[in-house]
């Protein structure tokens, strides 16, 4: 006997909001943001599975709600990415970006954290020898999230582990570009 399989609908989606990418991330190990070498450098950057960067055209329209003040509506076009595409790195992070202007502490440090966790787990698989620098493109999403998480900890009363961020963050980046080392100094 033939089985017929209907689709099932992950969630509604905004009214006013585009048909967007339906490819649900798989478990995959190809699926997971690893790490290359820079040509023959000891710099290395993140490199982001298919799944990923079949959403630029979503994450462009996510920008471009944002810009435009749309928040809720980018907010929730961005938890829809993320469900179907945990490894979406960017995702995360605007989506801790706007809770930490929400003055939403917890909030923010579980998107931050899902974020950095997603380069830390990476970097703890490639275990690059160099340093994985903000300077590059494909870094600055993990930098900024581990600056969010930071600052969140900060926030929290949490500083053991916001100095262990700020610690990992420099150690990929040593000019520390987005002045990490001074959340915790000032406290």
């Amino acid at each position: 006997m033939r089985q017929v399989v209907l689709p099932m609908v992950l969630r509604s989606r905004p009214l006013n909001a585009k048909r967007k990418s339906t490819k649900k991330c798989s478990p995959e190990v190809t699926d997971r943001i690893t790490i290359r070498r820079v040509r023959s450098s000891d710099v290395f950057e993140l490199v982001y599975p298919r799944s990923v960067v079949q959403r630029t055209d979503d994450m462009k329209e996510v920008r471009k709600m944002l810009a435009a003040g749309e928040i809720d509506v980018a907010e929730d076009e961005l938890r829809w990415l993320v469900g179907g595409c945990e490894a979406l790195l960017e995702g995360h992070r605007m989506l801790g970006d706007i809770a930490l202007g929400e003055r939403q502490w917890d909030l923010a440090r579980v998107h931050f954290g899902y974020a950095y966790q997603l380069g830390l787990d990476a970097a703890k698989r490639a275990k690059p020898r160099g340093t994985l620098p903000h300077g590059r493109p494909a870094n600055r999403d993990l930098h900024a999230s581990g600056r969010g998480l930071a600052e969140a900890l900060c926030q929290l009363g949490q500083l053991d582990l916001a100095k262990q961020v700020v610690k990992q963050l420099l150690a990929w980046d040593p000019s520390d570009p987005l002045e990490v080392k001074g959340l915790v100094e000032n406290l």
